[in-house]
């Protein structure tokens, strides 16, 4: 189950539970589903008790009781406990495997992938400068506002509503994507740099990893069908390469059948655009795959599982706590992380919701940056090396690798920049 599904769970188990008449409040138009916080346990958690005790009349408590015993049992829901003040912390199903639906979802809806309807019906009047950050801002907010159901209209004149911090220069020499994005990625309130470090092909050019990552996976895509295979959502295996920490090195091995041109190292002055039609070229070769971490010293303790249940339950009135069956918890410390593309993808229609809601194109700007360093340094083992015959793990891995292009993909197109095919 994605956060989006979970979402509309939950918002179906408040409206069963207005209809029964257990709550007297008015249905929210969406509920916020997030990781779990301090003390939280399980996959994801919401507040949405605590939104609505006060116009419910009862304590978050009692309202979190009631939701509860709507949404146990419901579809990818194993579990729901209550933590502090009235926090529902959801364990799911792990016959379901998350990432697996979020591929299929992806997959589905393409980039449409994280459109909702958190503006239904609403036009939301941009009221901007005769200024060119202002314009770009406005012109973004159009695209992303549409994506919730709502609609925005550009006016020009003062008062203005919107009004970022002036680009201190002309930005058009860079060029018109690179350009868009030196005036939507900064926050509003911060001054955006206009210099040609947006047109390096460097790791330190946020736009270039973007844009590459997507140009990767597209590369993967052709080569893989050279290879006689395509994608299709399943286990990506558990050979699936090593990924680098935060804040490491993600220059990437080629793949098999790949061009193997190395990009220039960094401190060479790359401050051209590739040539029109070149293929996707790897980065500088990383090293060979490490093969299974050492063991920890017998001193060392080791960490506890993210979704055992860490966290004190508080009781309900008649709740009888439910232990996951043996198998379950024996899964659980075998896989106690997602894969780190998980939460980026998922995370993507809240990032969408956000934006719109407090037009800030920055915000799914710097989210693509979040995708693309997540997904770059996975791409190494998406394709057969050597000898090694294509296998539902590889078609698995390379699904999953699309499903990040795809959200690439859309964002950018909601900023108005390329996603180039080539790179």
């Amino acid at each position: 189950m994605t956060p989006v599904e979970l979402s509309r769970t939950v918002l179906q188990a408040v409206r069963r539970a207005v209809d029964e008449g257990e709550l007297s409040v008015v249905v929210p138009q969406r509920v916020v589903v997030t990781e779990p916080g301090a003390g939280g346990c399980g996959e994801y958690a919401t507040n949405v008790a605590l939104q609505l005790a006060r116009a419910a009349g009862k304590p978050p408590l009692e309202v979190a009781g009631i939701l509860r015993s709507r949404l146990v049992g419901a579809d990818g829901v194993e579990d729901v406990v209550v933590t502090g003040p009235g926090f529902l912390n959801f364990l799911l199903d792990r016959r379901v495997d998350p990432l697996q639906a979020l591929v299929r979802e992806i997959r589905e809806r393409g980039e449409r992938y994280g459109h909702g309807d958190a503006l239904a019906g609403q036009v939301v009047a941009l009221r901007v400068p005769y200024e060119v950050r202002a314009e770009v801002v406005a012109d973004a907010l159009v695209r992303i506002v549409a994506t919730q159901g709502g609609r925005a209209t550009v006016e020009h004149g003062e008062p203005a509503g919107l009004r970022p911090v002036p680009a201190p220069e002309d930005p058009a020499p860079l060029g018109p994507d690179a350009a868009r994005w030196a005036l939507l990625h900064p926050a509003p309130h911060d001054r955006p740099r206009i210099t040609a470090d947006h047109l390096l092909q460097r790791e330190s050019n946020p736009l270039f990893r973007v844009r590459y990552a997507h140009a990767r996976v597209r590369s993967l895509s052709r080569n893989a069908a050279r290879l006689g295979f395509t994608a299709e959502p399943g286990p990506l295996g558990d050979d699936t390469g090593p990924l680098a920490p935060a804040g490491a090195d993600t220059r990437l091995l080629p793949s098999a059948g790949a061009d193997t041109r190395l990009l220039p190292s960094a401190g060479a002055d790359t401050r051209l655009l590739p040539s029109a039609g070149a293929d996707i070229s790897p980065l500088a070769p990383a090293p060979a795959h490490a093969g299974p971490p050492a063991p920890a010293p017998a001193d060392t303790a080791p960490l506890a599982p993210t979704r055992a249940r860490t966290a004190t339950a508080v009781p309900l009135p008649g709740d009888t706590p439910r232990r996951p069956p043996a198998s379950h918890i024996a899964e659980v410390q075998a896989h106690p992380h997602p894969h780190p593309l998980q939460t980026p993808l998922a995370d993507y229609p809240r990032i969408l919701t956000v934006a719109a809601t407090h037009r800030a194109p920055d915000r799914l700007a710097r989210h693509l940056v979040t995708v693309a360093d997540a997904v770059l340094p996975f791409l190494t083992c998406v394709l057969p090396i050597g000898e090694e015959k294509p296998s539902a793990a590889h078609r698995a891995r390379l699904a999953l690798a699309e499903a990040a292009g795809t959200v690439l993909a859309g964002g950018l197109s909601l900023l108005g920049i390329d996603a180039p095919e080539h790179l």
